[in-house]
């Protein structure tokens, strides 16, 4: 089972990257445990704060380190990424030296109504994570188109070439994580 921490880039009821995500962690039961990170109860970053950490920073940051991957789950925003998902990155790196991100394999996944709606902001959090050392999954990129009723209120995919496709995907991310970490772990080896 691999433990993986779940960031989405929307804090609105009803997210269609929220039901995205649910309904990914429910095709992944028996490979993936999910957990969903909060982050509506993350102050802005201040650097200010860093000497003693708000206790939601604490609480994200150990669930980054307890994770064996990290998937973002994210809407665009002006071609860019939620200020509440780079807010959440911010705090990860900090206090200086202490990166929860480093090493970790991850994956990003998007969806919206138009056809490549996430795509800018993807790329975007691409170069971002990259920089702060997480080892992202290159193929398949998924910008995710939701039409109603593609997801149901049961967190279900209804059309089945969709639910093949992100069952195809999940099962890939779960080779990447093996691959990363089986990397990692030589690595840490070799240091020691």
């Amino acid at each position: 089972m691999r433990n993986v921490a779940v960031f989405v880039g929307s804090l609105r009821n009803g997210s269609i990257n929220q039901k995205l995500a649910k309904a990914l962690a429910k095709l992944g039961r028996g490979q993936f445990a999910f957990t969903f990170v909060e982050l509506g109860d993350l102050p802005m970053f201040n650097q200010d704060l860093e000497a003693n950490l708000p206790s939601s920073v604490v609480r994200m940051k150990e669930e980054i380190v307890a994770a064996d991957a990290v998937l973002f789950v994210t809407p665009e925003h002006n071609r860019s990424i939620p200020a509440v998902l780079k807010n959440a990155i911010d705090w990860g790196t900090r206090p200086w030296g202490q990166n929860s991100w480093a090493g970790k394999p991850g994956s990003i996944i998007g969806t919206s109504p138009g056809n490549v709606g996430t795509a800018a902001g993807q790329a975007h959090l691409r170069s971002v994570m990259t920089v702060l050392d997480v080892v992202l999954l290159g193929q398949p990129e998924v910008y995710f188109v939701t039409t109603p009723g593609l997801i149901d209120d049961n967190d279900d995919i209804t059309d089945d070439a969709t639910r093949q496709f992100l069952e195809g995907y999940l099962a890939r991310f779960a080779t990447w994580i093996d691959q990363v970490t089986q990397y990692e772990e030589k690595v840490r080896q070799k240091v020691a």
